[in-house]
């Protein structure tokens, strides 16, 4: 018979104490340790899978390359930050925060792909989950639905269904008999997401897990449980928003640059493969403030709108306040707007918004920031026929920006009439190209008399 023994683990990190500590040694997070109970030396239990077989090594050039396609998915904006499809095999994870629409895009996806697939939910009963793919609508007559936390009836019904693809809903809901701790303790996801990850190496089949996060916004969990699945999905968005993002943080079989972007409507979540008509408001008058910016979202470009807002401060301390927009880099220009160019912004409040809610990295966006803050301080409004694409230096300089056709193509589409950007990137684009007209800059002064002038 196993030892029982009792162990202090740290639910951030996962490290282990004998005795418990206010303050883990690992990770300095505070009050993180939760008794747990373990066994020494498990016993073999029949929740485990195991084919059976003994892996031998093998020489790297006498491994065998088969041919292993990806299974390409009805959700367009899916496959995109996927990489190209599932991977067979593969262990997907993704977290969000609670009501952000989890469990209805695995659902979504479960009901429109014509395979046989495995739905198991621990937090929802069958009637439950059949009222809500009622809302969406079954196309999939090989979806199967399970309610089981206990990982070895799931293991069970796998043998049983044999399904193509597996959903987990949620991974902390699950628990595996080897060991006596809670469901959603750390010992426990970890050990339930190393059996699943060994049932999907050994089969081939994918396996999705649904996560939690903390109030932190980070996954609920160890960090190990990062480090043990393949791709790492983050669901993005704010409830009060009807966009959701979804974005790759970790893709072992893609890039994670890639962007996913949803509108959550009554029938379910709708794929928008045309951000940049929605991100982009219809104005019936001109208002200062407001620029367009030409971005990249891994291969995807799309028109933004910024926003700003520029007053005299009234309690003598201004503000600074950016959404969707990195608060240091908005004070970098506003440093470069007040040494290098002459603007007075010192005494003055500046609030900054990307229309629609979302959150871009992109340096080439500075341009239509630095245009969006002059254009509020001025109260002039900016052409709305004319976007911008170019980063801005700590010595007022325009600086090119990659990818600069895909930008200047999909402002062309839109119907815009002009694009400004670095001198430099003018250059490299062959004249006639595009109908377009370009409009090259140097400097940030050069930038506020052709577009205020």
């Amino acid at each position: 018979m196993a030892k029982i023994k009792r162990a202090f683990t740290c639910q951030n990190c996962g490290n282990q104490e004998p005795k418990w500590v206010g303050k883990c040694p690992a990770c300095n997070e505070w009050n993180t340790f939760v008794e747990e109970l373990t066994e020494s030396s498990p016993k073999k239990s029949s929740n485990s899978f195991s084919s059976g077989k003994v892996p031998t090594p093998t020489k790297i050039n006498e491994v065998r390359l088969e041919d292993q396609p990806r299974t390409l998915l009805p959700d367009v904006e899916l496959n995109r930050v996927l990489g190209g499809g599932l991977v067979p095999g593969s262990l997907i994870l993704i977290g969000g925060e609670p009501g952000i629409g989890k469990s209805t895009l695995m659902l979504q996806l479960a009901l429109d792909l014509h395979k046989k697939i495995l739905y198991v939910s621990g937090e929802e009963s069958e009637q439950q989950i059949r009222m809500r793919a009622e809302r969406i609508g079954i196309k999939n007559e090989d979806c199967f639905l399970l309610a089981e936390t206990q990982l070895h009836n799931i293991f069970q019904q796998i043998n049983a269904v044999e399904p193509n693809l597996l959903i987990i809903d949620s991974i902390q809901t699950l628990q595996s008999a080897l060991l006596e701790s809670t469901p959603g303790s750390v010992s426990q996801i970890r050990q339930c997401t190393a059996e699943l990850m060994k049932f999907a190496k050994e089969t081939g089949t994918p396996v999705v897990l649904v996560g939690h996060i903390t109030k932190e916004g980070q996954l609920a969990g160890p960090k190990v449980l990062e480090h043990m699945v393949d791709t790492v999905l983050q669901f993005e968005g704010d409830r009060n928003h009807l966009f959701r993002l979804l974005r790759a943080v970790k893709n072992r079989f893609g890039s994670t640059n890639e962007l996913g972007i949803y509108e959550m409507e009554g029938s379910g979540l709708r794929q928008v493969t045309n951000p940049s008509e929605i991100l982009i408001s219809n104005r019936d008058q001109e208002l200062s403030g407001s620029a367009i910016a030409a971005t990249i979202e891994g291969l995807r470009p799309m028109l933004i709108e910024m926003q700003a807002l520029v007053s005299t401060a009234v309690y003598g301390t201004p503000q600074r306040s950016a959404t969707g927009f990195d608060l240091r880099r908005m004070n970098m220009l506003l440093a470069v707007l007040e040494k290098r160019c002459g603007f007075k912004l010192g005494a003055k409040d500046v609030f900054l918004n990307i229309a629609g809610g979302i959150r871009v990295d992109d340096p080439a966006i500075d341009l239509a920031v630095v245009s969006a803050i002059l254009s509020s301080n001025e109260d002039m409004p900016i052409d709305p026929n004319v976007c911008l694409a170019g980063e801005v230096g700590l010595s007022g300089e325009i600086r090119p920006v990659t990818r600069i056709e895909q930008r200047v193509s999909e402002a062309e589409k839109l119907g815009f009439s002009k694009i400004v950007m670095s001198a430099y990137n003018a250059r490299n684009i062959k004249p006639n190209t595009y109908k377009i007209q370009i409009v090259p800059v140097l400097k940030i002064e050069e930038v506020f008399r052709k577009l205020f002038a």
